[in-house]
């Protein structure tokens, strides 16, 4: 076994070896991994003799499991009915256009940056929403969206100096 599965394998071994609890099983390997990569969830099904089929169908059908690397910064701006009313394609658009991020892609380059549309934040009355590092940003314009992002960028840099 190579050391990239040996964070698998303790949490395998953590979890006993048990087929029933493999949504905890996945989100510790989710936490370790920063998301779920291919070969683990195949090592994973193997370990715990179950297909790799049922192991992907888990970590597809939840929404809160990724299947490709995330960046460092998460940014979530809801594309719900309320949110789009007041904005938000131009909020999506317009942090698409500031990460240079091209069609299909959800992710920076840099890996320091991942934007997801999602359907609903649950902060309807604070409509365009954007939530990013589980900070929630209401009435959110396009212009702000790049301020906050520019903060972000402008802390990395003082905290790699």
């Amino acid at each position: 076994m190579t050391d990239k599965f040996a964070p698998a394998a303790k949490i395998l071994k953590d979890h006993n070896y048990d087929s029933s609890k493999l949504i905890p099983i996945l989100q510790k390997v989710q936490d370790e991994y920063k998301y779920l990569p291919e070969d683990i969830m195949r090592f994973i099904a193997n370990e715990l003799d179950i297909s790799p089929a049922k192991v992907f169908g888990v970590a597809t059908f939840f929404a809160h499991f990724a299947i490709t690397p995330k960046g460092k910064h998460i940014i979530k701006v809801c594309n719900g009915t309320a949110c789009h009313v007041k904005g938000s394609s131009f909020v999506i658009n317009t942090v698409k256009d500031k990460l240079k991020l091209k069609d299909g892609q959800d992710t920076t380059e840099d890996m320091m940056f991942t934007l997801e549309c999602v359907s609903c934040l649950g902060a309807c009355g604070l409509a365009p929403v954007m939530v990013m590092d589980d900070v929630v940003h209401g009435q959110i314009t396009p212009a702000k969206a790049v301020e906050i992002i520019d903060e972000v960028i402008a802390s990395e840099a003082k905290n790699a100096d």
